[in-house]
């Protein structure tokens, strides 16, 4: 298995492909972490998360030891309660995992279903104007479709409604352009194995001063999802429990090799080419688009000849590359081709050229 994991080629959406500076820091021995370096490296990759994602004045960011989906259920069981009234823009897999948290945790809640790959328009959003909504969650990139939802649109809509704005940025944190203080989110959530490229394992939840006060005041039932403890630990560089320390060392310096290489903007510039000369590559191929808007991170690909899944077996097994598989009613009408992580153009032309050697086999 790790001989075959050596070559592959990966263009998934998570994990990713990591540099080889990030890999080697994996294979360090990992160090004791309840000392001034540790807590000087977490201050540094606070203060980067927060330029990163432009978030607003006295805002602040805490790093949790579990998938994104724990971050997104944290958020949940923080910043809402029974007395709520949440507004869910549910789009795909991802939109309908914060549907799940609002029923498990009793959150009133309503959906806004959009069907696979649709855009979601401003005439839709504003069916729900003036509604009492106290709060909005919303998956910016739904990654199980790859359609990117506008932002600065909704934020328009959650600050005419007084709406608490939560956005799961998971995939598309520098990948698409974001503006925390711009578009008026009070939480941004992402996590470690998307474009940070790190390994599966830490999940970053970015609160504005709206959020931590939110936070601080609430009196949730959790002693590991308790971000007001978080928060506290925060202030010395520290976390409450044991944290993936090896991971966040990678971060460190996933973060510091983004800044060096420009900042927010450029690493949003090479994912934003790296997914058009794919697209540009794939134009004669016996493809069609799925997303009506599309996000830069993840193309998702509806095969005219084929079943999805058949495809994504033989990609793994004869060619040695990873792309998406969907499940459920997606699983055999469409993959996703991913963007994120340490891939160059000429990746693009290695998976091209493998779609074009199964279609010269009639399998594509």
């Amino acid at each position: 298995m790790k001989q075959m994991e050596d070559i592959m080629l990966n263009f998934t959406v998570g994990p990713v492909q990591s540099s080889e500076s990030v890999c080697s820091i994996g294979a360090e021995q990992v160090p004791y972490f309840r000392t001034s370096e540790f807590s000087a490296i977490m201050k540094e990759n606070e203060k980067l998360m927060l330029k990163f994602s432009k978030a607003p004045v006295n805002s602040h960011a805490v790093f949790l030891t579990n998938s994104s989906t724990g971050a997104m259920e944290a958020v949940v069981m923080n910043c809402f309660t029974a007395k709520d009234k949440v507004l869910v823009i549910n789009g795909g897999s991802f939109g309908m995992r914060f549907l799940q948290l609002c029923q498990i945790h009793d959150i009133p809640y309503t959906e806004l279903k959009l069907n696979h790959g649709q855009k979601l328009t401003r005439e839709m959003l504003y069916e729900y104007d003036n509604q009492s909504f106290t709060g909005l969650l919303v998956n910016v990139d739904e990654t199980s479709t790859g359609v990117l939802y506008d932002t600065q649109m909704i934020g328009e809509f959650c600050r005419k409604n007084q709406m608490f704005y939560v956005c799961d940025c998971v995939s598309s944190f520098l990948a698409d352009a974001f503006d925390m203080t711009a578009c008026g989110a009070d939480v941004m959530i992402t996590g470690s194995q998307k474009v940070l490229a790190c390994p599966p394992g830490i999940s970053v939840v970015v609160l504005a001063p709206s959020a931590i006060e939110r936070v601080e005041k609430s009196k949730v039932k959790s002693m590991y999802f308790n971000l007001a403890d978080a928060l506290k630990n925060g202030e010395r560089g520290q976390t409450p429990f044991t944290p993936a320390v090896g991971i966040l060392l990678q971060i460190h310096a996933r973060l510091k090799e983004i800044e060096a290489a420009g900042g927010a903007d450029a690493e949003v510039a090479r994912v934003a080419a790296q997914a058009a000369d794919f697209r540009k590559k794939i134009k004669n191929l016996p493809f069609e688009f799925v997303s009506e808007s599309p996000a830069n991170g993840v193309t998702p690909l509806h095969p005219l000849n084929g079943k999805a899944y058949d495809i994504f077996l033989k990609l793994k097994d004869e060619y040695h590359i990873w792309i998406c598989p969907n499940g459920g009613d997606m699983r055999d009408t469409i993959f996703r081709v991913g963007h994120i992580g340490h891939l160059t153009h000429e990746d693009n032309t290695t998976l091209v050229n493998a779609f074009k050697d199964l279609q010269s086999k009639g399998l594509l």
